[in-house]
């Protein structure tokens, strides 16, 4: 994204493709345009609807819903799972990073007001920008907020700040082996085990991955 920064992604393609494989699946990429570093076919599939049969599950009111998207960057990401959530609005956290893991949120924008505010992203690190997020979340009024992401890293301090009673919950998926020590009462951990299990028979079969009735998937 700007000069004299490395492209790892590309290393790590050809590591791979050395290394023998001749197909490779992945789960919410960070950044989507990695895929083009392959030389072999590249199966992405998204963790998106893992987390949404939960919170399906769960006795939100649709009228009460709004997914926020804790940067501009995920706005994409965070209409499309609005989209699928009920048809929710849309909220932005806008922010500025002022360094590597350093965020300051300065706006919102979209209403949150007694609302129950659906925070997703791809993955959390630190968990600053999602923390700083959820503050400015409930200064705009909101009822309560949900944290969800694909990919939980959990650098330090991400576990006494999504613990400190920000949110209502924060929901993962298993794509990172959690250690016992990062869990904490509001966390949920959700499998993709049967995504991934369904995109690889399709893979071995032959099939198309992204044919009905599994086009959920958001598989590309």
């Amino acid at each position: 994204s700007q000069g004299r920064e490395s492209i790892a992604a590309k290393l790590v393609a050809n590591m791979i493709t050395e290394a023998g494989a001749n197909r490779v699946l992945v789960c919410d990429l960070h950044s989507s345009q990695a895929m083009g570093y392959f030389d072999i076919p590249v199966d992405h599939v998204y963790g998106q609807p893992v987390i949404l049969d939960y919170l399906a599950s769960k006795t939100i009111s649709s009228n009460d819903l709004v997914v926020v998207s804790p940067d501009v960057g995920g706005v994409a990401r965070a209409r499309a799972f609005a989209k699928k959530l009920s048809d929710a609005p849309l909220a932005i956290v806008d922010k500025r990073r002022h360094g590597h893991n350093v965020a300051e949120v300065m706006n919102l924008i979209g209403d949150v007001r007694g609302k129950v505010a659906v925070m997703m992203d791809d993955m959390i690190d630190t968990a600053g920008t999602i923390a700083k997020g959820a503050e400015l979340l409930h200064q705009e009024g909101a009822r309560e907020v949900y944290a969800c992401c694909t990919h939980a890293v959990f650098s330090p301090p991400a576990i006494e700040r999504l613990s400190s009673g920000l949110f209502q919950e924060v929901i993962i998926t298993n794509t990172i082996p959690l250690k016992e020590e990062k869990n904490f009462p509001q966390l949920t951990i959700l499998s993709v085990a049967n995504l991934l299990g369904e995109t690889i028979w399709r893979v071995h079969d032959d099939c198309s991955v992204g044919h009905a009735p599994y086009s959920t998937l958001d598989i590309d």
